[in-house]
């Protein structure tokens, strides 16, 4: 039987049903990664499978990349353990990010399998930044348009502590991991739709422009997570997956569920150099989910007191 793809929201996220991501044929591969392009985030539910073929399936996508500051296992680097309680509260989950944009090429997805749920909240919420790019006026669109902003791993600094060795191994990060310079509005590779592609976490100016002028266009442009209608709240279950497109995903993971439990398992799939808008402005012609700010010949409306004769 194929895989059935059940969207959730208009503008993003789809449920697949009928798989086991342990055993999926090629057809069944190839149905999941057209989802996971079309509705950016794909959850999959009642998945028993062995931390083996969480790896085996990440690895379907593209190379696995081992986060350099994330705990992880020791004999299986690419895997993230984030295991929160009363014991180690959660921390820098709660603020709206892609993964790892300070590096030159940040994951192209990122999967998480919950093992471990509390009782009460431990959602994750995803905002789709296509939806946000298109819901921005024509105006807006050629005002960023062909800009960049710096990204860095600022929120993982505090690690460092002050001592000789601290301070020789955040230089070593740095050279590790330069500062990128990355496009405001990227360019999907797959799909061709555009992106807004700043987030509060890493990005820290736009290029050319002064200070001001930057944190008030970025304030703007970080907003737009916020809006309802580009977002997904995904209810976790245990053995629940959840497979996002980091190119074109924000997420943000809420801090409401202590004193309780909640342990997750990552992999995250490697990516490429993001590629921008380029050369004159022209209105995007990608189609994405949804119809964002429509138009047309008003509806038929019910009359309304003010509305009614005397």
């Amino acid at each position: 039987m194929p895989v059935e793809i059940i969207p959730i929201n208009g503008f993003i996220g789809a449920e697949i049903r009928g798989a086991h991501l342990g055993r999926l044929d090629d057809a069944s591969f190839r149905a999941i990664h057209d989802a996971l392009v079309k509705y950016e985030v794909i959850v999959v539910r009642g998945q028993d499978i062995t931390l083996e073929e969480q790896i085996a399936f990440g690895a379907r996508f593209g190379p696995l990349s081992v986060h350099p500051f994330s705990p992880n296992l020791e004999d299986k680097p690419e895997v993230i353990v984030l295991d929160y309680s009363a014991d180690h509260p959660a921390s820098r989950t709660d603020i709206w990010h892609a993964d790892e944009t300070f590096r030159a090429n940040p994951p192209m997805a990122t999967m998480l399998r919950a093992r471990v749920v509390p009782e009460r909240g431990g959602d994750t919420c995803f905002a789709s930044m296509t939806a946000a790019y298109r819901g921005l006026s024509e105006r807006m669109k050629r005002h960023i348009h062909g800009l960049e902003a710096l990204h860095d791993f600022k929120p993982f600094r505090s690690l460092f502590g002050s001592t000789p060795e601290h301070r020789r191994r955040l230089r070593e990060i740095e050279d590790e991991f330069p500062n990128p310079w990355h496009p405001v509005v990227r360019v999907h590779p797959v799909s061709g739709r555009r992106a807004i592609y700043v987030n509060p976490q890493f990005t820290v100016r736009i290029r050319d422009l002064k200070e001001d002028e930057s944190s008030a266009l970025l304030g703007f442009l970080y907003a737009q997570a916020g809006v309802p209608e580009y977002q997904l709240r995904v209810k976790w279950e245990a053995d629940t997956v959840v497979l996002w497109d980091n190119r074109s995903v924000q997420h943000y993971a809420p801090h409401d569920y202590y004193p309780q439990r909640r342990m997750m398992e990552r992999v995250t799939i490697t990516g490429d150099v993001p590629v921008g808008v380029t050369g004159e402005y022209t209105p995007e012609t990608a189609e994405g989910l949804g119809t964002v700010n429509p138009t047309g010949a008003p509806r038929k409306a019910p009359v309304r007191q003010f509305e009614r004769q005397p």
